[in-house]
């Protein structure tokens, strides 16, 4: 029997535009578009693309209730047995709206996201999450897996461990039977772990890092404002990339009400903020609050698709100029 799949793609992926198309409406389309194309081909004949639901990612996030309703309806009309959600990537709404139609199913279905998509721990829990790239580059692998693991489903197959089959883990244990008692196999882990040997725990722990709280400052601490929300003059003459960004910048306040800036974040509708550019720095509020404080730049820089790591560094190097002009606090706001 071929496997008929339900394939969920937002705008850019189907073909229908960019950023200025993130509010198109869903439309179901017959057959397969898109990434479809390479997904069916990776089904090797045991699964057919029947049916492709399409929708921009702004109006996902904006009407989550309603992008369910119709995957639940797509499912039902084309009599479908596998639910496949983009590969998201990297990109937080288009991940978000992948989850979304994923887990609002009741059949087997799976997305594809890379590591840092916050959708991985808002769904994995829900739905079967494959690691992938951070961008379409990867588009090749993550397909080959999601069918993989698709097919396994759809038939009825019962998946291994998240790493030995290659997903997100989902948070819950299941009993296995096991030759040796678990006494026997503590021992021998601990026993390689003491000969240097390689060795991997039964019980994966989260590990999270430790962040003290800086001191509370004073009623005299001069306050500084900055966004990872990306915004810079009209012209953006830095050159701020509007994702993946490799750097950041600062700019004086005053520069707010006297020439335009807008967000080059390439990951939110971002024209309420070049409206006004208080919606993303509050320069006129902060202004009224702090009194003669505030102090004379903001700093600036784009976190989406941005890695932990560099946004550690950026933070490090924001803080050591913040200090060298005085400053004692920052207030970040973000999209």
């Amino acid at each position: 029997m071929t496997i008929r799949v339900l394939h969920y793609i937002n705008q850019f992926f189907a073909g229908i535009g960019g950023e200025d198309y993130a509010s198109t409406k869903p439309e179901t389309r017959l057959g397969k578009v898109g990434p479809g194309i390479l997904l069916e081909q990776a089904l090797n004949g045991q699964g057919q693309v029947v049916v492709t639901l399409i929708c921009g990612d702004n109006y996902a996030s904006e009407h989550p209730q309603e992008l369910e309703e119709l995957a639940r309806g797509a499912v039902d009309e084309y009599d479908v047995q596998l639910l496949v959600a983009g590969p998201g990537f990297n990109s937080g709404r288009y991940g978000m709206a992948c989850g979304t139609v994923c887990a609002a199913v009741q059949i087997p279905s799976l997305t594809g996201l890379h590591v840092e998509n916050p959708a991985v721990d808002a769904f994995r829990a829900r739905t079967y999450v494959i690691p992938t790239a951070a961008t379409g580059a990867g588009m090749a692998p993550a397909i080959a897996n999601i069918a993989r693991l698709g097919l396994k489903l759809a038939t009825g197959q019962r998946l291994g461990p998240a790493a030995e089959e290659g997903y997100f883990a989902q948070g819950f244990r299941r009993n296995v039977w096991r030759a040796d008692s678990a006494a026997k196999r503590a021992v021998d882990l601990l026993m390689a772990k003491v000969r240097g040997e390689p060795w991997q725990s039964e019980i994966a722990l989260p590990v999270y890092d430790v962040v003290a709280p800086a001191p509370p400052v004073g009623k005299s601490a001069r306050v500084a404002l900055a966004t990872e929300g990306g915004l810079v003059p009209a012209k953006n003459p830095d050159g701020l990339e509007g994702t993946r960004c490799t750097k950041w910048t600062a700019y004086g306040l005053e520069r707010l009400g006297q020439e335009p800036f807008v967000s080059v974040h390439g990951g939110y509708d971002s024209r309420w903020v070049d409206a006004d550019p208080n919606r993303m720095i509050p320069y006129d509020a902060a202004r009224d609050v702090l009194h003669g404080r505030l102090a004379e730049t903001f700093f600036s820089t784009v976190g989406c698709g941005m890695p932990v790591g560099r946004g550690e560094e950026f933070g490090a190097e924001m803080a050591a100029v913040a200090r060298q002009q005085g400053i004692e606090a920052i207030i970040l706001s973000a999209t």
